[in-house]
């Protein structure tokens, strides 16, 4: 059909969500718990899309208007008896019937105010087929293949796709012979999972090098299996401290391995003095010891502690959350408990606040900072745990 694009009003508001800031071409780090479901299929169930369905989808096809949850729902329930794909069924309104802001100004000053010339509230019923790691999921491309040649018995005949149906009518000057060959949902296309929170693909990302600097932590913070988590001691080398002085040795096992660490910093540059100095680096390889030890000695009184080794600095964190406030009594969000009882637990000394003076507290010798705070858990690359 050249000339012309078939976008539906659901297609155009992710592709407009995706673009209005730019988003890495990966969403790494979300390993999906199950691929085909094993579970008896709902004959009557739309299968409603989840934010923890994705990060990405395909998406098949949309239809509009009357009729579109049924279509959409007979689409989703061959997808996945017959061709044993995960689909799943995602709405959305749109109101047509409101005034817009047209382009210009009245005679008398006021702003042009226009209607859009069929006035509707219309419902689309996106079927999506999910669910990915990442844009490049090599799952990903091979269903979407698959996705575009399938000739689905539910988009048989002019009233199934009632989307295409009716640009294909409105536009049938335009549409060259042999158009109808094609199978109906050759024009699904990949997109990011429209549920998903604004800064979902923002969260910190690490590489390759930093996945090898924390492959052999016993509990590494990429294996934190929630959202968030509570940063509660940083090291960065100089700022550091150990009150129980240097003489303290890391446990003899689970640890980190000092001596292959030391050696993997040395192969990638590390010791340049126009990258790092000799100084500089032994303290990383100090921070990041102090972090496993602290790590153990918080597991140790019962928190569930993680520690995380990055090029500049090594931290350890606390707890696993997958949302960071809950409804309050009145309704409205408050501090998630758990983060509560973590900064109450592992904060400054209270009675030493109230007097007046901020005392870090402190696990095996070593202190913790003076402000736990929540961050995001870093997702480590696509494919990879």
């Amino acid at each position: 059909m050249k000339g012309f694009v078939l976008v539906s009003g659901f297609t155009a508001a992710v592709v407009c969500g995706t673009c209005a800031c730019p988003r890495p071409v990966a969403a790494q780090g979300w390993l999906p718990t199950t691929w085909f479901s094993s579970a008896g299929n709902d004959a009557q169930a739309m299968y409603p899309l989840a934010e923890k369905d994705g990060p990405w989808l395909v998406l098949a096809t949309t239809f509009r208007g009357e009729g579109a949850r049924e279509d959409a729902r007979l689409l989703v329930q061959e997808l996945r008896t017959a061709h044993h794909l995960e689909a799943y069924t995602h709405e959305k309104a749109f109101d047509y019937t409101g005034e817009q802001r047209g382009v210009g100004l009245n005679p008398d000053g006021t702003p042009k105010r226009m209607r859009y010339a069929n006035s509707a509230h219309v419902i689309e019923v996106a079927v999506l087929v999910g669910d990915f790691a990442s844009f490049e999921d090599p799952r990903g491309q091979k269903v979407l293949q698959k996705v575009k040649s399938l000739r689905p018995k539910a988009l048989a005949g002019s009233g199934a796709n009632r989307l295409e149906s009716e640009f294909l009518q409105a536009n049938r000057d335009h549409v060259r012979a042999g158009g109808d060959a094609k199978p109906p949902m050759h024009a699904a296309i990949m997109i990011p999972n429209p549920l998903l929170p604004e800064d979902y693909f923002s969260r910190q990302r690490v590489d390759e090098f930093v996945l090898e600097m924390n492959a052999d932590v016993t509990h590494s913070l990429l294996d934190c299996p929630g959202r968030y988590t509570v940063r509660v001691a940083t090291f960065t080398g100089a700022g550091t401290f150990d009150t129980a002085g240097a003489s303290e040795t890391p446990p003899a096992t689970g640890g980190v391995d000092m001596g292959r660490f030391i050696e993997m910093l040395k192969g990638n540059g590390w010791q340049d003095p126009m990258v790092r100095g000799v100084d500089q680096e032994s303290r990383l390889v100090e921070a990041a010891d102090k972090a496993h030890r602290l790590t153990d000695a918080l597991r140790r009184q019962g928190w569930q502690a993680w520690e995380f080794h990055d090029r500049d600095e090594s931290i350890v964190c606390v707890g696993s959350l997958d949302q960071l406030t809950v409804p309050g009594p009145d309704g409205r969000g408050v501090p998630h408990p758990e983060i509560a009882r973590i900064v109450a637990g592992l904060g400054p000394d209270r009675a030493a606040l109230a007097r007046g003076q901020v005392v870090p507290r402190a696990f095996g010798g070593i202190l913790l900072d003076v402000q736990p705070r929540p961050i995001d858990v870093p997702q480590p690359p696509a494919g990879r745990r």
